[in-house]
């Protein structure tokens, strides 16, 4: 029964594909403007907290140093 088993790296593997090529679906939908402005906005929003989270992640920096 072990044999229908598919194993876990194979499956990551296959849903990161389908999400590598929806990402780049969306883009090119993005960059020939055909996405709804409400799109756009939770996009940006997205992206924005993407960057703020990596931030945070990162630590506080010492600016005073610099």
């Amino acid at each position: 029964m072990s044999a229908s088993v598919i194993p876990r790296a194979e499956c990551i593997a296959a849903a990161r594909a389908v999400f590598d090529r929806a990402l780049y679906r969306i883009a090119l939908d993005r960059a020939a403007g055909l996405l709804p402005p409400e799109t756009e906005l939770v996009i940006r929003r997205a992206e924005r907290a993407a960057v703020e989270g990596a931030r945070h992640a990162t630590g506080p920096t010492d600016r005073a140093a610099a």
